[in-house]
């Protein structure tokens, strides 16, 4: 025989109980068929809702059973039943007997367990009845309908009863094995006490109404037919990169339909697995599709986490105090007085030093829970041997499970790691003996960053995703944006690393979509963002709340740079080209690279030296490897060595400044890189990452602009300034012509004392022949003593930097 059930989304309407007729008629022509049934999709939910109705004596409930009875004389019509006077008559007292419930309960203002019972049951039974009589009509057979009630004995433990297994078995056995039908439809969820009573197997009780008849007449297999297609890897609402497991063990799917796979409720298992009777799960929409096999087959060894799983709304309850060290029966007390007011357990864990037990329970048990240990400890409570019970809600449970899990090492590791990378706090954690299963409990906001997470790093070892909020959109962000919209593609097939780009902002504008930003359209989509704000940005980056977040900085804003910290104290990457925040005062350099340290998150800013010039990089691993920096001499401005190398009699002082500032080589406000302060800067962040501790008021500035000039406010009076003062350049470019040497702006480091300025430098030394915008390094070193390391390049650019800041994302990724 073969036991197929069918969920509430299967026979939700006339639609898609002609899929579940289509299954059915293949399947039945090849062995004898059970087939139990949902409640048509919701109407349980309404059913419970009517509950809630009557017991606060609420009219409402006549119209909600009115739409409920006309939802399904609807179907009744589209299954073109209507000529069916006997299923007529019998859904006529099906409603008839639940409004007489429904009226006894109003008029009491309560609903007993077992009248609740009854009423919920009512969506099983009438879905079955139908679809019985649907299938009677369209295979020309005799009304294959039987009532589960009639089978399946339990106790009287209403809403989740529990089954007397050996006279449930004798009664299938007897009914199916000396009937010659060989189609059969029942209800799920609906069983009857030894008194009669209707009860209830607890909501997804249908699963296990099939699992238990497949046992009773030892079915060679129990389908379970639903809307996806098959058990997944996690949750694919949550997780959208999830995948169906192909085959999975009765243990493994038993631990994941536990934590949350909601695909299979977690009873279902144990009746198969006594006869190991193979459980497939199929999706009624897409019948051709592998699904997945629960079965006892060998394993596949080589795959240590089937599956990632989670339970939401759960409350920790912490016992603790020194009075339990040592004392026997405490967790017996414990545990004896939550079974007693019936409160399931779902995680434990117990500190070795035996001064603390903590349990996780459903949230909506907690209160009573803590009133309850409280109560019975409290003889202990009041005498200091023990603290009243700590409890903590918005939590989750997440969990990895496998059967192969205890054969790989650093598992664990690997999993809490990849949590704390990603600023997912752990409250507590759970390792079973048999290591099938490892849990850990966390914030409830974190379970989609957690799962995400996780997932990525057991499931997806092809790609790593990179979700980026970037601030800053002018020349060097739009080259950012484009280069990142041309290289996904590239990024995925040849690097693994998928790039989208979530949260967009400039001055003005900001716009989010937690599925990315389309690229080819990001600046009209940004004009119709709203209004910027450097606070909720951030904010909306920790309540979007993904793993590999990355915060990227393409300003010279010296605001933004003061949201580092905050960012990185989440566990978010930061990019910038930004040089505020390195060169900003000590304490606050010395705070970032803590935090890097602390919270183990990346901070890179390549482009704070040379735009993509890996200078910063090259020094780093010079100083990780032993090295000392002794002396630094760099001419570190691309846009003054730019503007110099084109600064003629023919091209004046002023309109050589315009054109670099107009083709994106000096900062937006160009006095910045005038005056000094950018090199300064730059020069300041190489001595740091040098190692020494240095401030920007310990670097001379020896500047060659006009004091006037130095004393403007804004850029056009700058540019202005600049104009009026053209002889005093026209000097400086004079003196070098005669002294046959080139002008440029040397930062220099050397035996602890940094300055900058301008020089005129001559034709043996390695800075004359430095042309176009390239910007030039030499370290003198321990190891670099005569023959300096040199590095050198183009060092100026919207698009050298942009490629800058792109390769630190990349190295982000490789993180």
């Amino acid at each position: 025989m073969l036991v197929l059930k069918f969920g509430g989304t299967s026979v939700a309407n006339a639609q898609n109980i002609g899929l579940v007729a289509a299954i059915v008629q293949q399947k039945k022509e090849l062995q004898k068929t059970l087939i139990v049934v949902s409640a048509c999709s919701g109407v349980t939910d309404q059913l419970v809702q009517l509950t809630v109705l009557v017991a606060n004596k609420d009219k409402e409930y006549k119209t909600r059973l009115l739409a409920l009875k006309q939802q399904h004389e609807n179907l009744i019509h589209e299954l073109v039943l209507e000529s069916d006077d006997a299923l007529q008559k019998t859904i006529r007292k099906h409603f008839k007997h639940l409004e007489t419930l429904l009226e006894g309960c109003y008029l009491l203002g309560d609903v007993q367990p077992k009248i609740h019972d009854a009423i919920i049951g009512y969506g099983e039974l009438l879905s079955s009845t139908i679809i019985a009589a649907f299938f009677a009509q369209r295979f020309n057979i005799e009304n294959p309908f039987v009532d589960s009630r009639t089978l399946i004995v339990t106790d009287e433990n209403f809403g989740n009863a529990n089954v007397f297994y050996p006279e449930t078995y004798q009664h299938i056995e007897d009914y199916f094995f000396t009937n010659d039908k060989t189609l059969f439809v029942l209800p799920g969820f609906i069983a009857s006490s030894r008194n009669g009573s209707n009860t209830t197997l607890g909501r997804g009780g249908s699963d296990y109404t099939a699992a238990i008849l497949a046992n009773g007449v030892s079915a060679t297999a129990l389908e379970i037919w639903t809307d996806v297609s098959g058990m997944y890897a996690a949750n694919p609402k949550i997780v959208k990169q999830a995948q169906p497991i192909p085959a999975i063990s009765y243990q493994e799917a038993m631990e994941l339909s536990h934590f949350g796979a909601k695909v299979l409720y977690p009873p279902t298992i144990q009746p198969a697995l006594k006869k190991e009777i193979p459980i497939w799960i199929k999706n009624t929409f897409a019948p051709n599709e592998h699904g997945t096999l629960i079965s006892n087959q060998e394993k596949d060894l080589q795959q240590s986490v089937k599956g990632i799983s989670n339970i939401d709304k759960i409350a920790l309850l912490t016992l603790e105090g020194g009075g339990m060290v040592g004392v026997s029966g405490i967790a017996r007390k414990l545990f004896e007085t939550l079974s007693l007011h019936h409160i399931n357990v779902i995680f434990i864990t117990q500190a070795s030093s035996e001064h603390s037990i903590c349990i996780g329970i459903l949230e909506n048990q907690a209160e009573k829970a803590k009133k309850y240990v409280d109560e019975v400890f409290s003889k202990e409570i009041a005498h200091g041997q023990l603290n009243a019970c700590q409890l903590e809600k918005e939590l989750s449970i997440i969990a990895l499970v496998g059967d192969n899990m205890k054969n790989h090492q650093g598992l664990s590791g690997k999993m809490f790691s990849t949590l704390g990378r990603n600023n997912v706090n752990v409250r507590a954690i759970a390792q079973g003996a048999s290591e099938r299963n490892i849990s850990a409990v966390i914030n409830s906001k974190d379970v989609v960053k957690a799962l995400n997470a996780l997932h990525e790093v057991f499931f997806e070892s092809v790609t790593k995703q990179l979700n980026l909020f970037v601030v800053g959109a002018g020349n060097v962000g739009s080259k950012f944006i484009e280069q990142i919209a041309n290289q996904q593609e590239f990024l995925k097939q040849n690097l693994n690393i998928s790039v989208r780009i979530l949260g967009l902002s400039n001055s003005r504008k900001m716009y989010f979509n937690k599925e990315g930003i389309d690229l080819n359209n990001w600046k009209k989509t940004l004009e119709n963002g709203k209004k910027a704000s450097l606070s909720e940005f951030v904010s909306q980056i920790k309540e979007i709340n993904v793993r590999n977040s990355i915060f990227v900085d393409n300003t010279a804003d010296a605001e933004v740079s003061t949201w580092y910290n905050t960012c990185l104290k989440s566990s978010i990457a930061v990019v910038t080209c930004n040089k505020i925040a390195c060169s900003s005062p000590l304490d606050n350099y010395r705070e970032l690279k803590e935090l890097v340290r602390q919270y183990k998150v990346p901070f890179l800013y390549e482009t704070n030296v040379g735009a993509g010039l890996p200078i910063i990089d090259t020094l780093k691993n010079c100083i990780a490897s032993g090295d000392r920096i002794h002396k630094i001499q760099a001419v570190l401005s691309g846009s003054l060595n730019f503007i110099f190398n084109n600064f003629t009699e023919s091209n004046t002082f002023t309109n050589v400044v315009k054109q670099a500032q107009i083709e994106g080589y000096t900062e937006p406000d160009p006095k910045i890189d005038l005056s000094g302060v950018d090199v300064m800067r730059k020069l300041l962040i190489l001595i740091r990452e040098s190692g020494y501790a240095y401030e920007m008021s310990d670097i001379a500035n020896e500047s060659f602009l006009p004091e006037e000039c130095l004393k403007t406010t804004s850029v056009n009076d700058f540019l202005h300034s600049l104009e009026t003062h053209k002889e005093h350049f026209n000097t400086l470019l004079k003196e070098a012509k005669e002294k046959e040497c080139r002008l440029k702006y040397v930062a220099q480091f050397d035996n602890g004392k940094a300055s900058v300025g301008l020089q005129f430098i001559a034709k043996d030394h390695p800075f004359y022949h430095l042309d176009g915008k390239d910007n030039i390094v030499l370290f003198y070193t321990d190891r670099y003593k005569e023959q300096p390391l040199l590095i050198k390049g183009a060092g100026a650019g919207a698009e050298v930097t942009a490629s800058g800041i792109f390769a630190d994302v990349i190295r982000v990724g490789n993180f």
